[in-house]
């Protein structure tokens, strides 16, 4: 029974694995497209743009006439998201940029997925063949 939870990750990672080739191609593909990986940067600069100017002095002024002690009656009624967070004019950029290497990495990471799925294909095909030879040799 442990061999079996031992093996079971490795048997359903090759139950799909060519229903799921094509899909991983072209996943693959998206990945390493330099003009995907900077429309996904260029989608979460202007996000975190745009949520940093947004204002939050209103928010604030109805927090402090629920709790005139908090700090949020010291927030001043234009403040916005990027005053409150200390932001740097910069920090939208370098948001997209570390976007744009991470896609960079989960399409190399993808590549050699895909180099090395027949090979992990073929060795949980070996391991679950090797695992119902080992249960029927302790059933006997």
């Amino acid at each position: 029974m442990r061999l079996t939870i031992a093996f079971l990750p490795l048997i359903a990672l090759a139950a799909p694995m060519p229903a799921a080739a094509a899909d991983a191609r072209g996943t693959v593909a998206v990945l390493n497209d330099p003009a995907m990986q900077d429309r996904l940067a260029g989608t979460v600069t202007a996000l975190v743009d745009a949520m940093m100017q947004m204002p939050v002095g209103p928010l604030a002024e109805a927090v402090a006439r629920v709790d005139p002690e908090s700090d949020a009656a010291y927030i001043p009624r234009d403040a916005t998201v990027g005053d409150i967070a200390g932001r740097d004019r910069h920090d939208a950029e370098r948001m997209g940029a570390d976007v744009r290497a991470s896609a960079r990495m989960a399409g190399h990471a993808a590549s050699a997925l895909q180099a090395y799925a027949p090979v992990l294909k073929d060795m949980a095909r070996d391991l679950a063949a090797q695992w119902e030879r080992e249960r029927d040799a302790a059933r006997r």
